[in-house]
C-alpha cells in the first residue's frame, strides 16, 4: 500500500495553532499549548476521538432571550456558530461543515429549519464514518429530496438535478466517467421519493413509495440492472474514478494546494479500504503540507467563532447572523448547490464585515486604562489576547509603526483599542 507522508519536525505551539485552526475553529486560552504536549499524533487523534458533547459558557441568546433555532430567522446560525464556540468537539463540527458545504442544500428552497437543522445532525453524526453511508443518508434525506427535486422525480416525469449532482459535485467531479445517459438512468434509479402533502412537511412524512419508482432495467457506467436509489449511490462509490475526486476534494478543505502524486496515491489507498473518512482525515492532519505549506483565508464563520473562542465571547444576538452574512457565509444559507467558493472569501465589501466581526467581538473585552506607553507592550499584550498567534516580520513591523505614531497623539488605552483591532483583522489572523 502506497504510504502518505507524515510531518517529522517537532510539533510545537504553532503547529497546534494552526491544526486548530484547519481542523477546528482556533483554540481558547491554553488550547495550543495543551494540544502541542500531546505531540502530533496525540494531538490529532485526540481531535478525532473527542469526548462527549459538552459546551461550556453562556447559552445562546437573542436580546436576552433564548434562541428558536427552528423558527426564529437567523437563529439556526445562531445555534450551530455556538456550537463552534462553546463545544469541545471541533472536528466533529469542522467537518459537519464541510459536509454542509460539499452537500450545500439551502434554507432559501428547502423552507424548513427544522428540515436543514435535521440534515445537520445527520452530518455530525456521520462526520467520521464511512463516505458510503453517509451518501444514502443524504439521497434519502428530506431537506435534500426537497433541495434537488428528489420527491419530484417520478417514473412517469423522471427529475435529473439530484442524479446529475451525486456525480458532478458529490461522488466524480464535472464530466469525469460518466455520459449525459448516465444521468437520465441515475434519474431513474433514483425515483421513488415523495412527501405526503397532505400533512406537514416533517421527515416522518417523507417516504418511499413503489408506485411512483421506475422498476424497469437501467444502464448506468456501462452496467444494467434493475437500480434503485441505494443501487445508484453504490455505483457512485465503486465508480474507478471517485476514490481519487474524493480524496483531492476532501484534501482541498484542509490544504490550499493540491497533494503529490504520491501523496495522493496514499490517500487512495486508505479511502479505498472500506470507504472510511476518518482514516483519510488522518493522514492529512499529519502531512506536512498542512504544516510547511501555503496559509489559507478562514471561512467567515471560522474567523468569526475563532475570535470570540479566543476572546470568551458569548453569541448573544443575531447581529452575529448578519455579520457573517455580509462576510460571505450564512449558515444554512450556500449560495448554490456547488457550495461557497472558498477561493474568494476577501474582497473589499466582506473585508469590511470582518472588520466589524472583530470591533463586535473586542467590545466585550475592555481596554485597560493604565495600559503600557510602549509599542513592544502595547502589541505584545494584543497578540496574547489572541492567543499568542505568531506574527509576520512585515505585519509586527506596521503595527509597531502605527503605534509609536499613534502615541504622539492618543493615549495608551486608545492606541491598545486600535492596535487590538488592527491585529484581529491582520492577514496573520484572517489566515492559518
Amino acid at each position: 500500500m502506497a504510504s502518505v507522508p507524515v510531518y517529522a519536525k517537532p510539533f510545537g505551539v504553532s503547529d497546534a495553532q494552526r491544526l486548530l485552526w484547519r481542523a477546528g475553529f482556533g483554540p481558547k486560552p491554553g488550547d495550543a499549548r495543551a494540544l502541542a504536549a500531546k505531540g502530533l499524533d496525540g494531538a490529532v487523534d485526540s481531535l478525532l476521538n473527542p469526548p462527549a458533547y459538552v459546551a461550556t459558557g453562556p447559552a445562546p441568546t437573542d436580546r436576552g432571550f433564548p434562541i428558536a433555532p427552528a423558527d426564529a430567522a437567523g437563529h439556526d446560525h445562531l445555534w450551530w456558530l455556538d456550537r463552534m464556540v462553546r463545544g469541545n468537539q471541533p472536528l466533529i463540527e469542522r467537518m459537519t461543515l464541510i459536509w454542509h458545504d460539499w452537500f450545500a442544500t439551502s434554507q432559501q428552497k428547502v423552507a424548513s429549519q427544522s428540515l436543514m437543522l435535521n440534515q445537520n445532525q445527520t452530518f455530525r453524526t456521520g462526520a467520521l464514518g464511512s463516505f458510503q453511508a453517509l451518501l444514502l443518508s443524504l439521497t434519502k434525506d428530506p431537506a435534500m429530496l426537497l433541495w434537488l427535486d428528489g420527491v419530484k422525480n417520478t417514473n412517469r416525469a423522471p427529475n435529473e438535478n439530484y442524479g446529475r449532482e451525486m456525480m458532478e459535485l458529490f461522488t466524480l467531479g464535472w464530466s469525469n466517467g460518466y455520459t449525459e445517459t448516465d444521468v437520465r438512468e441515475q434519474a431513474r434509479s433514483l425515483t421513488g421519493w415523495r412527501v405526503n402533502a397532505r400533512s406537514s412537511v416533517t421527515p416522518a412524512n417523507f417516504i418511499f413509495d413503489t408506485r411512483v419508482h421506475d422498476d424497469g432495467t437501467k444502464t448506468v457506467f456501462g452496467h444494467s440492472g434493475d437500480y434503485d436509489w441505494q443501487a445508484a449511490c453504490t455505483l457512485c462509490i465503486q465508480h474507478p474514478n471517485h476514490p481519487a475526486y474524493f480524496v483531492q476534494k476532501l484534501w482541498s478543505y484542509f490544504v490550499p494546494t493540491p497533494p503529490a502524486a504520491a501523496t495522493q496515491a496514499g490517500l487512495v489507498a486508505l479511502y479505498t479500504n472500506g470507504y472510511k473518512i476518518a482514516p483519510v482525515v488522518r493522514a492529512i492532519l499529519r502531512h506536512p503540507d498542512l504544516y510547511q505549506g501555503a496559509r489559507m483565508v478562514k471561512q467567515p464563520v471560522v474567523y468569526t467563532a475563532g475570535l470570540m473562542r479566543a476572546l470568551g465571547r458569548p453569541v448573544d444576538g443575531n447581529i452575529w447572523t448578519n455579520l457573517d452574512t455580509q462576510s460571505g457565509q450564512r449558515l444554512f444559507w450556500p449560495p448554490d448547490v456547488s457550495g461557497w467558493d472558498m477561493t474568494r472569501w476577501l474582497d473589499t465589501a466582506t473585508f469590511r464585515a470582518r472588520w466589524f466581526v472583530a470591533a463586535s467581538a473586542l467590545a466585550s473585552v475592555p481596554v485597560d486604562a493604565a495600559a503600557p506607553s510602549k509599542p513592544s507592550a502595547l502589541l505584545a499584550r494584543a497578540t496574547h489576547l489572541f492567543g499568542d498567534q505568531p506574527l509576520s516580520a512585515k505585519t509586527r513591523h506596521a503595527l509597531l509603526s502605527f503605534a509609536a505614531a499613534a502615541l504622539k497623539a492618543a493615549s495608551p488605552a486608545t492606541v491598545e483599542g486600535a492596535v487590538r483591532q488592527l491585529v484581529a483583522v491582520s492577514p496573520d489572523l484572517l489566515t492559518a
